[in-house]
C-alpha cells in the first residue's frame, strides 16, 4: 500500500459525505441509499442543467423522482432523504470538493459499434468535473460500464490532469460496476454482489467501505480495476449470447412449424447435478443502455490489449454473432408483419401499424436503444402510418407516444406487440378487432403475452415470434 494515500485516506477519516455525478437509472438510486444510511451525513446528486436533463434537479429537490415505470420503494425513498436533509441535486460541480468520496454513473455509448469506438464524450466531461473539483484523500469510482483498462488509463489520465494530483498517491480511484435492471433499481443495489475493482489496495479498501453500508444480502467481491471492468462487460455479453441463443432457437422453431416454448419447457426440464441449462426467452429485440453495448467494450478491450489473442483463424467472434442475431429480431418482427398482411392480399404500403410498446423492458419507462426504433423505421421506409402507444414513456426524440390505446388501435390494419407491459397481456380480442374496423386485423406478438387462439378464433392473422404452431393458421 502506498504510504503517502494511506496518510490521506486517515487524515479523512470514514466516507461521511457522498457525491453522485449523473441523475439516471442508476445514480438516483445509488444516491437515494447512500442518503438513507446511517453512516453517511449528506449526499450531493450532481446533474448537467440541460435542455433535455436538466428537470431533474428541481423534481428530485422536491422529492420526487423523474423515473416513470414501477421502481418499487423509490419514490417514497427520495421523498424520506429529501425531507431528513439528507440528499439535494444540484448543477454546482464545485462541490465536489466537499465531498469525500464521489462516484460517476454516465452513459457510454457506441455511436457506430462496428469501429469499436465508444462516444465517452459525456464520461469525459464527467471526469473533468470531477477533477477540477476534488480534493486530496478523495475516493473516485467509475460506477459506468468501461472497455477494459479505461479506469487506469483514460479515467486516470484525465483526472490527474485536472487536479495537478497522482492517483494512488493524492486520491483513491476504482471501479465499481453497477449490475442493476430497471423495475428493480433499489432491490439489485442492496442485494447483488459489489465487484470493486481498485487503482491499488488502498484505494480497493476505500471504495468496499463506501459500498458495503448500502449492500444487504449482497457483499463485496474486491479484485483488480481491469478485472471489474471484464467482469461487468462479459457478464452483459454472456447474458446477451443466451438471449441470441433463444432468439436462433425460436427461428429454427418457425422455419420447423412448432412452438419455441414447447421447446424450451422441455430443456428446462432437464435438472440435476451438473447440469447447467438456463434458457431464457425469445423476444422482439435487445434494448436498453448495457446489453447493446457491453459486448463492443469487452471487444475493444482486446482489441487494444498489449497481448496477442490466440483464436481461431479468420472466423468471427461468437459474441458479436449474437450482438447480430438480437439486432436482427426487430427486422424479424417486421418480416413477420409483411407476412401477415399478404395473407389477407395487403402490402404496408398506406397501411396503419398500431406499434404496442416502446420501452425496451415491461413496465418501464426506459426506452434506451429501444428494438422498437428499428421497427418502426423500416414500416416507414416501406410507407405505412405508424402509431405508437406506452403507457409508460411520455417523451422520445421526434417520435409521437400516445397514452390512448383505443385511439392507436383505430383503422390500424396491424397490431405489433413489442414490449411485455401487463397491460397487453390484457387486451380483448374482440375489443380491438372493433376499434380497427377490420375483419382480419393482423396481431404480432413479439413477446409472447397473448392467447394466440383467441386472436385467431376471433378472426385475426396471428404471427409470434417463435410459434411456428401458430403462424401459418387457417383463417377464420
Amino acid at each position: 500500500m502506498n504510504n503517502r494515500i494511506k496518510v490521506e485516506l486517515c487524515k479523512r477519516g470514514p466516507i461521511k459525505r457522498i457525491g453522485v455525478v449523473g441523475m439516471g437509472y442508476v445514480g438516483i438510486p445509488s444516491a437515494m441509499l447512500f442518503a438513507d444510511s446511517k453512516a453517511y451525513d449528506f449526499v450531493w446528486g450532481f446533474q448537467r442543467d440541460s435542455p433535455l436533463s436538466g428537470y431533474k434537479i428541481e423534481t428530485l429537490n422536491r422529492g420526487e423522482c423523474p423515473l416513470k415505470g414501477k421502481e418499487p420503494g423509490l419514490d417514497n425513498l427520495i421523498k424520506k432523504v429529501v425531507q431528513l436533509g439528507k440528499f439535494k441535486c444540484t448543477s454546482d460541480f464545485s462541490k465536489i470538493a466537499d465531498v469525500d468520496a464521489v462516484t460517476l454513473a454516465i452513459q457510454t455509448p457506441f455511436l457506430n459499434p462496428r469501429d469499436l469506438e465508444p462516444d465517452y464524450s459525456a464520461l469525459t466531461e464527467g471526469l473533468r468535473s470531477v477533477g477540477r473539483n476534488i480534493s486530496e484523500g478523495t475516493l473516485v469510482v467509475l460506477e459506468s460500464t468501461i472497455t477494459p483498462g479505461t479506469t487506469n488509463g483514460l479515467a486516470r489520465q484525465i483526472l490527474e490532469q485536472e487536479s495537478g494530483m497522482k492517483a494512488g498517491e493524492d486520491f483513491a480511484l476504482a471501479h465499481a460496476p453497477e449490475r442493476v435492471m430497471v423495475g428493480r433499481l433499489l432491490q439489485n443495489l442492496r442485494e447483488h454482489d459489489r465487484i470493486v475493482g481498485g487503482f491499488d489496495d488502498a484505494s480497493t479498501e476505500r471504495a468496499i467501505e463506501l459500498y458495503s453500508k448500502i449492500l444487504t444480502k449482497g457483499k463485496t467481491i474486491p479484485m483488480s480495476a481491469m478485472a471489474a471492468e471484464v467482469t461487468k462487460t462479459a457478464e452483459n455479453t454472456l447474458r446477451d449470447l443466451q438471449i441470441a441463443a433463444v432468439n436462433e432457437l425460436a427461428l429454427y422453431c418457425e422455419a420447423m412449424g412448432i412452438n419455441v416454448y414447447d421447446v424450451r419447457a422441455g430443456i428446462d426440464s432437464l435438472k440435476g447435478e451438473g447440469i447447467t441449462r438456463a434458457v431464457l426467452y425469445p423476444g422482439a429485440g435487445v434494448g436498453g443502455h448495457c446489453l447493446t453495448k457491453d459486448t463492443y467494450h469487452l471487444e475493444r478491450g482486446v482489441k487494444i490489449s498489449d497481448m496477442r489473442l490466440d483464436y481461431p483463424t479468420d472466423k468471427d467472434s461468437l459474441f458479436v454473432l449474437a450482438r447480430y442475431i438480437n439486432d436482427f429480431m426487430p427486422d424479424h418482427m417486421y418480416n413477420l408483419t409483411v407476412q401477415g398482411m399478404e395473407r389477407v392480399h395487403k402490402t404496408l404500403c398506406g397501411s396503419k401499424v398500431a406499434l404496442l410498446g416502446w420501452a425496451f423492458l415491461k413496465d418501464s419507462d426506459d426506452a434506451r436503444n429501444t428494438p422498437s426504433e428499428r421497427y418502426r423505421n423500416l414500416l416507414l421506409n416501406a410507407g405505412a402510418r405508424v402509431e405508437v402507444h406506452d403507457p409508460y414513456v411520455a417523451h422520445y426524440p421526434s417520435v409521437m407516444i400516445s397514452h390512448d390505446l383505443e385511439e392507436v388501435v383505430k383503422g390500424a390494419d396491424v397490431v405489433a406487440i413489442f414490449t411485455g407491459h401487463g397491460d397487453y397481456s390484457n387486451i380483448e380480442p374482440a375489443a380491438i378487432k372493433k376499434i380497427s374496423g377490420h375483419p382480419h386485423p393482423i396481431i404480432v406478438d413479439g413477446r409472447n403475452v397473448i392467447d394466440p387462439e383467441e386472436f385467431i378464433k376471433a378472426g385475426y392473422v396471428y404471427k409470434g415470434i417463435g410459434r411456428g404452431d401458430k403462424n401459418a393458421h387457417q383463417l377464420n
